[in-house]
């Protein structure tokens, strides 16, 4: 592993030390996609060439199994790219799921702190008056519900006339 580390150009190499762990827990959510991205592209490129060079070294020998081994290097580069962007992801994931946790617990915070005090217990002054009170929203009629209301209307109209006429 450290042959072939070495073996990296000196920004692959550096790319690959930022993904240990003591590094990793320095960054923040964005610095962490940041680094993901960069990852992923360095990963994505070795993998094509070794793709390439997989495939034409199958027509100079003739058979895959023989042009699996003349591709071991590029191989094993792109599984080093492919730990470095497993421990970027998984460290992005535990950071995602906490900025998320923080900001649910704000905005609950906020809804608690904007809600009236007596409000869905049942206990406070108002709460005889509560039990009674329509929404206002559910009187207003929505555009579609007035065209349904209009088309159950000629139907039954039509209905009618149908009966009329017999």
């Amino acid at each position: 592993m450290k042959k072939l580390l070495k073996s990296l150009s000196e920004t692959e190499n550096v790319l690959v030390l930022e993904t240990k762990r003591d590094h990793l827990h320095g960054l923040d959510e964005d610095a962490l996609i940041d680094l993901h991205t960069r990852v992923r592209k360095a990963r994505n490129k070795h993998a094509k060439v070794y793709r390439r060079e997989a495939a034409a070294a199958v027509t100079d020998k003739a058979s895959r199994g023989a042009a699996g081994r003349t591709t071991t290097r590029n191989a094993a580069r792109v599984e080093v790219f492919e730990q470095a962007l497993g421990r970027v992801s998984r460290r992005l994931g535990a950071v995602a799921k906490e900025s998320a946790t923080e900001l649910k617990r704000e905005r609950l915070a906020r809804a608690r702190q904007d809600a009236p005090a007596f409000a869905g217990n049942g206990t406070g002054p108002d709460s005889a008056g509560q039990q009674g009170r329509v929404n206002k929203k559910s009187k207003q009629k929505s555009a579609g519900r007035k065209k349904r209301e209009a088309s159950d209307i000629a139907a039954g109209v039509k209905r009618q006339a149908k009966r009329d006429s017999s």
